[in-house]
């Protein structure tokens, strides 16, 4: 007892469950939500928003193909069908065409402006110039990150958030609007991480580490042998 009263932080991801559990084991400690953890929920919205339009972009262009499959079957002869063409996709100035643009722009929208090369950077001043909303949605995702990175306190970090929560909400999209609701919901234990700016980052790379050695013995028979293994390697 007196060395659980002993643990004073414990960080975590997002689930309540977790989070009653340790205020169950952890009476005395203070709770932090993994800021990995809320940045990914708002990279999330973010890619809905892009799926959102790449579904758009892929009807557009299956429209124009179906029109253009009707104007060669509605031709008379083979000289207006030869007139007509074959199908050709617009291809952008980086000589992509918009869905591969949508596709490949996932990876884009998940990582910080800086980080992108020559040709993520053509990319993604393509896909902001066509769809603006999205680079809206962007940059206030890139906007928590920034908060997170700088060395606040945490009542400047409140202050942050809370012009930060004040732009989203004025963004009106279902998909943020659910970040602002875990934002509402959590924000004490997002607050705490700026006092020490601590992560579970070591935790979950310990836990891939047991995924890694678990898959290569093709399941676990025995949990207290594999328990065994585990400490002799990682202790």
């Amino acid at each position: 007892q007196k060395a659980l009263l002993s643990v004073r932080t414990v960080t975590t991801d997002l689930s309540s469950a977790t989070m009653l559990t340790v205020r169950k084991v952890f009476p005395a400690a203070k709770l932090v939500n993994d800021r990995f953890h809320v940045q990914q929920l708002m990279s999330e919205a973010v890619d809905h928003l892009r799926i959102h339009y790449r579904w758009e972009v892929l009807e557009a262009e299956n429209r124009a193909i179906k029109e253009h499959r009707q104007k060669r079957k509605a031709a008379v002869n083979k000289e207006e069908r030869d007139k007509i063409g074959k199908w050709e996709p617009i291809r952008m100035e980086n000589g992509e065409t918009m869905p591969q643009i949508m596709s490949r722009s996932k990876h884009i929208i998940l990582k910080h402006w800086s980080k992108w090369n020559k040709q993520q950077a053509d990319r993604a001043a393509i896909l902001f110039d066509r769809f603006p909303r999205l680079m809206e949605g962007y940059s206030l995702s890139m906007k928590l990150t920034e908060i997170f990175n700088k060395k606040s306190t945490p009542s400047q970090a409140r202050l942050n958030l809370a012009r930060w929560y004040n732009d989203v909400e004025k963004f009106e999209s279902d998909e943020f609007n659910k970040v602002l609701d875990t934002f509402a919901n959590y924000t004490n234990t997002i607050i705490n991480y700026f006092d020490e700016r601590l992560t579970n980052a070591s935790a979950e790379s310990f836990n891939a580490k047991i995924k890694a050695f678990r898959s290569q013995l093709r399941g676990v028979a025995d949990i207290k042998f594999f328990m065994f293994r585990l400490a002799t390697l990682y202790a």
